[in-house]
């Protein structure tokens, strides 16, 4: 599945359409706020979510910069995987 990373947003796209994303806005120059996170009906049950999550840690790893996390869903998969968490935890 072709994610496209952008510097604060994580999509997937077919057809014109985005089917899944995860946004990250900056508060900071070092810290950014994963606020959101979307996945299409047709996706679901796929693991999409997740691995936006992973794109996201792997994003934010590669520019050093943290995260907080308003998102609900964001949350609990902090909460679920802490040695990925840990890596860009603020």
């Amino acid at each position: 599945m072709p994610f496209v990373t952008h510097p604060n947003k994580i999509e997937y796209e077919q057809e014109g359409k985005i089917l899944a994303e995860i946004t990250f806005p900056a508060l900071d120059e070092t810290t950014v706020n994963i606020d959101h996170t979307f996945v299409d009906d047709a996706l679901r049950g796929q693991g999409v979510a997740g691995r936006l999550m992973e794109l996201t840690v792997e994003e934010l790893e590669k520019t050093g910069r943290k995260a907080v996390a308003t998102c609900s869903y964001a949350k609990k998969w902090m909460e679920k995987n802490p040695e990925q968490a840990q890596k860009v935890k603020r």
